[in-house]
């Protein structure tokens, strides 16, 4: 077992056969991925559970999706954090958008490759989507204030979780300033509570709910 499977393992001890798979199977299709198109960062690949993976899957320990959740992914990019957040729970269903054609292939594809017939990946603007939504998540796409007018709209008032319906935003640093611009109630996740790598040390979850 790679150390990347044994660091998801060490925080989600209690994933079934089909996810360890599938999880497991991340590592190879994105370094093979990335040696055709530039989805992750090269200095990132070496670290991609922990930085991509993880990361993403900080959501998870904020929020259990629950069956019948449709979520929205804006700015997937190379499909952060929608894949993980797609494995970790196979009955929602997740829309995954973003405006680069090439890494939305990558997605389409890795999507494939695993089997996950709960992701739909797609490129198009957040702006030009008229659908709604359970929840919105992104990571580091952009501030929130303008992230909140682009899904204006798109989230239901079908709330069926412990947690209002609303967005789970992966951001780092001191956002004091970019939340209170938003002018939105929110809650702040810290990632340095969660896991113990550095890398974790400034980042956040936050959780703007819609109401």
């Amino acid at each position: 077992m790679n150390t990347g499977m044994e660091q998801v393992l060490g925080y989600f001890p209690d994933l079934s056969e089909e996810k360890k798979s599938r999880f497991a199977a991340l590592g190879e299709l994105y370094k093979e991925w990335n040696d055709k198109i530039n989805v992750v960062s090269r200095k990132d690949i070496e670290q991609l559970y922990e930085r991509h993976v993880l990361h993403s899957l900080a959501i998870a320990r904020v929020i259990q999706f629950r069956a019948g959740t449709e979520i929205l992914d804006v700015g997937t990019g190379g499909g952060f954090p929608g894949i993980p957040l797609a494995i970790m729970f196979p009955d929602s269903e997740f829309h995954l958008v973003g405006s680069i054609g090439k890494k939305i292939t990558v997605v389409k594809e890795v999507a494939a490759e695993l089997g996950l017939r709960n992701v739909k990946a797609e490129q198009i603007r957040a702006e030009q989507i008229n659908y709604q939504y359970e929840f919105i998540v992104s990571r580091a796409v952009s501030r929130t204030k303008p992230l909140i007018d682009w899904i204006r709209g798109k989230i239901s008032k079908n709330n069926f979780h412990d947690m209002n319906n609303g967005l789970l935003l992966l951001k780092g640093g001191d956002l004091k300033e970019e939340l209170m611009e938003a002018k939105r109630r929110y809650k702040v996740y810290e990632l340095s509570s969660m896991y113990k790598e550095e890398f974790f040390e400034t980042k956040k979850v936050v959780y703007i709910p819609w109401k």
